[in-house]
């Protein structure tokens, strides 16, 4: 029988430290397959939850906000969860205000497709929404165009040089309100590719994650190239916090989290649609 070339696929991710770390044993192919190679495409989350619903690309991060939206074109991935543990998206001012007094304040967010915007709407519904690219955001709340920024990414971790003040940190409110962790982003695969190659697309995403874990300063070197100006230790950090055990493989307790945080945003009105999560391995 003749040999069948392998078949490339899109595999479109944010170019952000965390992202690139856990990418790069397949970027790099370090991390080979007989039947996938992958053409790497990087794009904010944002526009890639927009694309996702239209199933744009075969692989793909989006937030798991969005899986209600592109539930019938793809099913959740076990490994490439980000997942903020008692940590997560944050809210920061240019002076120090109570998380209730959010109420009806002026807050940039990164998306409405978010997770972290999903997460702030169950704790404060009402608050006026000003959507800003999330790299512009820390910028909106010095210039004083908002009353308070929505910060994803590695702005988590350097807010403070700002000089804003933290106001609520909404992967800590979750894990003492649900003592759960707080899924924040996933990646996906499109249900149309065959289940061979579903499978092959799993192990080599996982393997990818296990081999940057595995060996850590060299994928490290490669992630600071998405760092945005991060020094080596913090990008380490950040890194860390958001490429973990939960991220090789999602356990019992992500899909539990993520099941709970759809349905309560499909309660609170704020998603369409009921949606039963779905992970393949």
């Amino acid at each position: 029988m003749p040999v069948l070339d392998p078949m490339e696929i899109v595999c479109a991710h944010s170019p952000d430290s965390d992202d690139a770390y856990m990418f790069y044993g397949m970027a790099t192919k370090k991390i080979r397959s007989k039947l996938l190679t992958f053409r790497h495409v990087l794009e904010d989350i944002q526009s890639l939850n927009r694309r996702a619903m239209n199933g744009e690309y075969e692989l793909t991060a989006i937030s798991y906000h969005a899986y209600p939206y592109v539930a019938d074109k793809y099913m959740l991935m076990a490994s490439g969860s980000s997942v903020g543990d008692g940590y997560g998206p944050m809210v920061v001012s240019q002076h120090p205000i109570a998380p209730e007094d959010l109420k009806g304040k002026r807050i940039a967010i990164p998306g409405k497709l978010t997770t972290a915007y999903l997460s702030l709407k169950l704790f404060q519904p009402d608050f006026e929404v000003v959507e800003v690219h999330f790299d512009k955001i820390i910028d909106a709340v010095q210039e004083r165009r908002v009353d308070a920024g929505l910060i994803i990414h590695e702005g988590q971790l350097t807010y403070g040089k700002s000089g804003l003040h933290l106001v609520l940190d909404l992967g800590k409110w979750w894990k003492k309100k649900y003592d759960l962790p707080l899924p924040l982003g996933a990646n996906v695969l499109r249900r149309d590719l065959s289940p061979e190659l579903q499978k092959e697309a799993c192990r080599v995403m996982k393997e990818s994650i296990q081999y940057s874990l595995d060996h850590r300063e060299e994928a490290l070197n490669y992630a600071m190239n998405y760092a945005r100006d991060l020094e080596t230790a913090m990008a380490d950090k950040f890194v860390g916090m958001y490429v973990n055990h939960h991220t090789v493989d999602c356990g019992p307790d992500v899909p539990v989290a993520a099941q709970k945080l759809l349905d309560m945003g499909y309660e609170a009105g704020i998603i369409p649609n009921r949606v039963q999560v779905e992970f393949i391995r």
